[in-house]
């Protein structure tokens, strides 16, 4: 995890910034997410930036192990990793898409910040997210076209996750799809996923939950 801070007051922006590709700097999903990123920053100068890298930062898998830290309040990672989604205004997600899936180590970051009574509770009717009142941006890349095909898991799992704890009232996508395919078709995924950074940038708000930006 690394932490920039550009100043220090109660009007700050807070981003979260979640990496997971297994190319590491060469992966799109990171560069998009970067991008993504660095235009928020600017767009909010007065912010403080933490980045988890769930691949070099490795997270082990939530076991039974796991639950016993909890019920000890022991679970010191786990509380770090609540606590920074919990501090964030802004959340950017990088989700690529492996064998039609996520990497499993964002698998295992969803695990351990998903905890009842603390970013979701049980009702009458059912669980309810705790985690509200933030702007979270996921970066989908995926080597072929899946958007709206049945092969496309991703999608629906990453919207059922988010939304059980709270992040999906104001949840954007942007897809970047058919990256391993010949032609053109990789260039203009990218240049299109740039041109929505620059329209999120430019679109004028006094705080990042106001966003209704149009992304595809």
């Amino acid at each position: 995890m690394t932490t920039s801070p550009n100043t220090q007051n109660n009007m700050q922006k807070q981003i979260l910034r979640i990496e997971a590709s297994i190319s590491g700097d060469k992966g799109i999903s990171t560069q998009i997410t970067r991008e993504l990123s660095e235009a928020l920053q600017n767009k909010y100068p007065d912010n403080a930036l933490i980045v988890r890298n769930v691949i070099t930062d490795a997270i082990p898998h939530f076991d039974a192990s796991t639950i016993g830290h909890i019920k000890d309040g022991t679970a010191a990672l786990a509380d770090a990793l609540i606590e920074e989604v919990q501090a964030a205004d802004i959340i950017i997600i990088a989700a690529p898409m492996y064998n039609f899936s996520v990497p499993s180590q964002l698998t295992t970051w969803f695990d351990h910040i998903a905890r009842a009574g603390v970013t979701f509770q049980y009702t009458s009717k059912g669980p309810v997210g705790l985690l509200k009142g933030k702007k979270v941006y996921v970066v989908s890349t995926r080597g072929g076209m899946h958007k709206g095909k049945a092969s496309d898991v991703v999608t629906p799992y990453l919207n059922t996750i988010l939304g059980f704890v709270g992040l999906d009232e104001d949840l954007k996508t942007i897809f970047v799809e058919g990256l391993n395919l010949s032609g053109d078709q990789p260039a203009q995924a990218i240049a299109q996923a740039r041109q929505t950074i620059k329209t999120i940038q430019a679109n004028k708000t006094t705080h990042p939950s106001t966003e209704k930006e149009a992304v595809s």
